[in-house]
């Protein structure tokens, strides 16, 4: 949301292709012409509070002018605006100067916070994000981070990064179109001293020195500088974002992958096999003593006149179904546009934007979900289900988003949703959302019921003493393990990609994981809810939710441990941030592998006791 860092996503097309996306076309530019620099947010991984460009005391131009923005920019805190930098295509240029200026002393503390905090700078050019590339002494393995640092402190002084080696990659081909494609976008920082020369030009002397030379405490003035290295590549427009992709322990990324892949396929089969053998023998055992009328009913056939009998607080039950499987969709939707590209990096904050559309049009599936489920309980209280199903979840994650930006806007940030893009989320929800909530209810109590293969009797059923390993919270808390462990190793990419701004682009595993959620919540909440029946407990409903939402601890307990470990955030506002939206993300989690749990369940049960025969 508001301080969230763009998810990089990557549409690898084959290197002879000619196919582009709609608004995705490549740029080509002539020799010569000039090539745009734009300037985006300063982000710290420390703070998670981003800030716009000139908040520094860098070289503004007379006038700034601010790239329109969709939604899911402004979401993220992006502040795209224009630069005074000169970049032409195949123009190198050594030591230009940009701009002189005096530093008075609040800019120069503005600068040591920055720089305590460990912001980066973040340019663009034909789109691609400026980054900075690192090369392992041990292995030589390349890798790259997204922007460079606003400068170094070594030993309490405070150096600035004031003059940027500025490394561009084209390409050409003279068969297929004109001009040149800009392909790569690397920078080297550099503190260092100018001097003029009597002509008026610079000289930034040994710029080969990486010892920093501009002492922030010690200058009254501050003067910017920059260099342009045109570089021809024969790597194609479409496969330009391949190099930002060589990340630090790729391998060990995909070994855990698939080491993850083979443990939950291997556990997942186990419990399948079990179940089908165990199950098919029950059902022919069953069948047997019909025959037999003098054989006395066990195990799970004994509770057929109570096992679809209404849960407690049954309208809860309901809205959260309902809203986990609106969740679902909207997941499995946004991966696949993501996995074929229609979602591009090319188009910034597309995916938050996507996610929040597919989300309110997904309204109609939360209510037509609700309100089968609670018609078929006989609730009669319907028009509450249905506002609940429209308000709890979405009122919930927009009271958190809301209290969050209030303590955002004190900070000053970029990262501040303004109120008229807060308007704009309301209208979404008021206008849209709520009406397609309504209107799936509408479509599902008009259908009939839902039709069940047993009659529920009257008076309840006692049920017997469970043993300790049978209870509702261990077997909860045992059955969140499995879909926990298949998603884990894949979390931590995605929280890396999240608060350390790192490039993510593996939306095809991504899928794979989701496929493999789904069938672990499945199974799990299927195999713990058939050993519930087998000692004649008939109060499923609740637990096949819970059984796979409780999940989502885990994952909150992960989050807790990530940021004990992995990061470093020293403001209270950034920590905030933090717990609060990886408590939206755990919320959503678990409505969505409860959905999955719960519905898997209701199928499975609904089966069995439409295939024996009740008398």
């Amino acid at each position: 949301m508001a301080n969230w860092p763009a998810l990089v996503v990557v549409l690898l097309l084959p290197q002879a292709t000619c196919f582009y996306l709609p608004g995705v076309a490549p740029t080509e530019y002539l020799d010569g012409s000039r090539v745009d620099l734009k300037v985006n947010k300063l982000t710290s991984v420390k703070t998670q509070l981003p800030y716009r460009y000139y908040t520094l005391p860098y070289c503004p131009p007379k006038e700034i002018h601010v790239t329109p923005e969709n939604l899911g920019e402004i979401l993220m805190g992006d502040s795209i605006e224009n630069s005074l930098y000169d970049v032409r295509m195949k123009v190198n240029v050594s030591c230009a100067l940009l701009c002189d200026r005096a530093l008075e002393e609040e800019e120069k503390a503005v600068f040591q916070r920055m720089i305590d905090h460990e912001y980066q700078v973040n340019w663009l050019v034909d789109n691609l994000p400026a980054a900075m590339k690192y090369q392992k002494t041990s292995s030589g393995a390349v890798s790259y981070t997204n922007g460079f640092p606003v400068g170094l402190k070594i030993d309490r002084s405070y150096f600035v990064h004031n003059h940027i080696q500025i490394g561009l990659y084209y390409h050409t081909n003279a068969e297929e179109f004109e001009g040149s494609r800009v392909v790569g976008f690397e920078v080297f920082p550099l503190s260092i001293q100018q001097q003029k020369n009597s002509d008026g030009t610079l000289q930034c002397g040994d710029m080969d020195d990486p010892v920093p030379h501009f002492d922030l405490m010690k200058e009254q003035s501050i003067t910017y500088s920059y260099d342009v290295v045109w570089i021809p590549s024969p790597i194609r427009w479409a496969s330009r974002w391949d190099n930002y992709l060589k990340m630090h322990e790729g391998q060990i990324h995909w070994f855990s992958i698939i080491n993850s892949l083979m443990i939950v396929l291997f556990l997942s089969g186990m419990v399948a096999m079990i179940l089908l053998r165990t199950l098919h023998r029950d059902i022919a055992k069953y069948n047997d003593m019909d025959a037999d009328d003098s054989a006395e009913e066990t195990g799970w056939k004994l509770v057929h006149g109570d096992v679809f009998r209404k849960p407690p607080h049954s309208k809860a039950l309901a809205v959260s179904v309902g809203s986990g499987v609106q969740l679902l969709v909207c997941s499995c939707v946004t991966l696949v546009f993501s996995a074929i590209g229609f979602l591009s990096p090319v188009h910034r904050g597309s995916i938050l934007q996507g996610m929040l559309l597919l989300f309110t049009f997904a309204g109609i599936l939360a209510g037509y979900t609700s309100a089968r489920f609670y018609k078929m309980w006989k609730g009669e209280d319907w028009k509450k289900t249905t506002l609940l199903t429209a308000f709890l979840y979405p009122g919930t994650v927009f009271c958190i988003f809301f209290v969050l930006d209030l303590f955002i806007w004190g900070t000053q940030s970029s990262g501040a949703v303004p109120f008229t893009t807060m308007f704009a989320l309301l209208v979404l929800w008021f206008g849209i959302s709520v009406p397609l909530v309504f209107l799936g209810a509408f479509f599902g109590y008009k259908k009939a019921p839902v039709s069940l293969p047993v009659r529920t009797n009257q008076i309840p059923r006692q049920v017997p003493a469970q043993p300790w390993y049978i209870t509702g919270t261990f077997s909860c808390l045992v059955g969140g393990v499995l879909p926990f462990a298949g998603v884990f190793t894949e979390l931590f990419f995605i929280m890396s990609s999240i608060w350390q701004h790192q490039f993510y682009y593996l939306f095809g595993f991504l899928m794979l994981v989701l496929l493999i959620l789904v069938v672990t919540c499945a199974e799990i909440s299927i195999t713990l809810a058939y050993f519930q029946l087998t000692n004649e407990d008939y109060n499923w409903w609740w637990r096949s939710f819970f059984t796979s939402a409780s999940s989502a601890l885990y994952v909150f307990a992960y989050s807790c441990l990530y940021y004990f470990t992995r990061m470093q955030i020293g403001h209270y506002v950034g920590a905030l941030l933090y717990f609060g939206y990886m408590f939206v993300i755990s919320y959503t989690f678990a409505l969505i592998t409860g959905a999955i749990g719960f519905s898997a369940t209701f199928m499975f049960v609904r089966t069995i006791y439409g295939s024996i025969k009740i008398d």
